[in-house]
């Protein structure tokens, strides 16, 4: 799978233009709109439309993917927009990351495998500061019937990359919860993403050391 995995990536993304547009993702932008700009991470960030947004907003922004020809469309739009962005690409693990690294972790349609997601998961819990805040939209368990009423709204058509609220709870224990639920929502992003679909939002706080108030 790894392999047609990365084969897939790599041509969306060596397509004429921004799969997904270039503009931010709408839930995204609305929640860095309620943060102080820090550090930030950004998993299976593609074409860097989240990654370069955060930039413009003051944060010091980190990405990785799979895909080089993602990369190579996200650091073309950073320098677009004059603004710098960390981009590394390959497997997780590998990237060298540090515990404690980033003040938020941004997952935005990160649709990893099933065989790595609850690794990458457990990882980005260590990347994530003590209080820090995860952010999360993802196609959701009750999508499939939205695609099959209407394809171009995109999304895995594999019921194993989609997400349910339980696996959120069960791969980010003890999170302070801000928000989680399966919700319906219009998209209207570039090619891939448009009609009326199902998706999993999260936004959570990364747990406190016992005995630790902020």
């Amino acid at each position: 799978m790894a392999n047609d995995w990365l084969t897939l990536w790599n041509t969306r993304f060596g397509e004429p233009g921004y799969a997904y547009g270039s503009e931010p993702n709408v839930f995204l932008a609305a929640q860095l709109q309620d943060l102080p700009p820090g550090t930030i991470l950004f998993g299976a960030e593609g074409e860097g439309r989240n990654a370069v947004y955060a930039a413009q907003r003051g944060w010091s922004v980190s990405a990785f993917d799979i895909s080089a020809a993602g990369r190579a469309k996200a650091l073309q739009l950073a320098t677009d927009r004059g603004v710098r962005i960390d981009y590394r690409v390959g497997d997780l693990p590998e990237l060298g990351y540090a515990v404690g690294q980033f003040d938020a972790v941004a997952l935005i349609y990160a649709h990893f495998p099933p065989s790595v997601r609850t690794h990458y998961h457990a990882l980005l819990h260590t990347y994530l500061k003590p209080g820090g805040a995860l952010l999360f939209e993802a196609f959701g368990a009750d999508h499939l019937a939205y695609r099959e009423r209407d394809p171009e709204v995109g999304g895995p058509w594999d019921a194993r990359l989609l997400f349910s609220v339980e696996d959120l709870r069960r791969d980010f224990p003890g999170y302070t919860i801000q928000r989680l639920a399966e919700e319906e929502v219009e998209l209207r992003e570039g090619k891939y993403h448009n009609g009326l679909g199902s998706v999993v939002r999260f936004v959570g706080r990364k747990p406190l050391p016992a005995g630790r108030k902020d």
